[in-house]
């Protein structure tokens, strides 16, 4: 089994361990605990509620006290996250095309405003 926490393995285990690198130079102050709440957030089985919640996650190596101070204090750099992730390989299907996932179901939305004519 292949922890997030683990590095230096290939293939797409080795670009998970270099993207978290990556990932922790977008983080300014309380990387460590940023980090820890991402994994904990990606690994949570379900909608995430609260961050006390969040410590009770085997990848959430902190106490919840922890995670509140990289919320109040933690900074991301927005623009080297939007490099980094624009950086990332595209996904392929077995012949090389690319393949992507696309969610095309709507939202009702019956009280929001709109044209007249619409």
């Amino acid at each position: 089994m292949i922890s997030v926490h683990d590095t230096g393995y290939a293939g797409a285990p080795g670009e998970l361990a270099a993207f978290r690198e990556r990932f922790s130079h977008c983080l300014t102050s309380r990387a460590d605990a940023l980090s820890d709440l991402a994994d904990a957030v990606l690994c949570a089985d379900g909608p995430v509620t609260s961050l006390a919640e969040l410590s009770l996650i085997p990848e959430h190596r902190r106490g919840h006290g922890a995670g509140y101070d990289a919320i109040n204090h933690g900074h991301i750099q927005i623009d080297r996250l939007r490099t980094t992730l624009a950086r990332l390989p595209l996904p392929r299907a077995a012949n090389g095309r690319i393949a992507l996932a696309v969610d095309v179901s709507h939202w009702l939305r019956p009280d929001a405003r709109c044209s007249p004519e619409r």
